[in-house]
């Protein structure tokens, strides 16, 4: 006969586990004997095995105790239906590390390529991080309405930073976005702005949105239409289509 200590050690749990199981109710707590100890038999220690067994395969507590009476036939059944359950909880345990490895890939969850591409570019010529997001943000909007022709526009854009004084136009646009609306500076940058192309009306058949992606200077001037309005951008946009206008 063996105390509750020396069960533990010998099936290698803790005396807080065989508690736990007679709690439960899936093994029933001996007598103590006149020392006052709770002595365990051969048939406890084998079902203390047959509990640890089970738990150790993931079976869980509150199935333990239907299989430890079970007829053969019935375990058999009661097992598989463990191992079907298991199976469902395993394939969505490895679609939700799909998902978070997904997550890891950052910006190339929600864009196309040649998007993360330009957006790299972006930040190794000095753009500030706002403007970085609030382009990313716009890109994403972008690719929700015009998926097949964002990659396109993301390639000719990434064209028009091999030219230095694109760089540097682009860089002032994101400074002027901590200029007051009223700057007089934004009357030189929007003429600078045009002389890249500026703001161009729509295709006839609507295939491009009002801002023209392969001549703005920036994508980050649809802040004013995402929901992140600058007012300097905005007085940019408004110059430069005055500008077209009067042309």
């Amino acid at each position: 006969m063996l105390t509750i200590g020396q069960v533990a050690a010998h099936l290698g749990v803790t005396v807080r586990a065989v508690r736990h199981y007679h709690q439960r109710g899936l093994l029933p707590e001996p007598e103590r004997d006149a020392s006052g100890y709770r002595r365990y038999g051969a048939d406890a220690v084998v079902a203390l095995v047959r509990i640890k067994t089970l738990s150790d395969a993931g079976v869980p507590l509150a199935r333990i105790e239907e299989l430890m009476g079970a007829s053969p036939e019935r375990f058999s059944a009661a097992v598989s239906a463990i191992d079907d359950e298991l199976k469902v909880r395993i394939k969505d345990l490895r679609q939700r590390r799909s998902r978070i490895a997904a997550l890891a890939a950052g910006d190339r969850l929600f864009l196309p390529e040649d998007v993360v591409v330009l957006l790299e570019r972006l930040r190794d010529i000095g753009l500030s991080p706002e403007t970085v997001r609030t382009e990313r943000d716009t890109w994403i909007l972008l690719v929700a309405r015009y998926p097949d022709q964002v990659p396109q526009w993301a390639r000719t854009k990434q064209a028009l930073f091999e030219d230095p004084a694109f760089r540097r136009l682009y860089l002032t646009t994101d400074r002027a976005a901590g200029w007051d609306r009223d700057d007089p500076r934004l009357e030189a940058l929007a003429d600078e702005v045009n002389a890249f192309g500026g703001l161009r009306a729509p295709d006839s058949d609507g295939a491009r949105p009002v801002l023209a992606l392969d001549a703005l200077v920036a994508v980050t001037l649809m802040a004013a239409q995402t929901g992140k309005p600058v007012p300097a951008w905005e007085r940019l946009i408004e110059l430069c289509r005055i500008r077209a206008h009067s042309g």
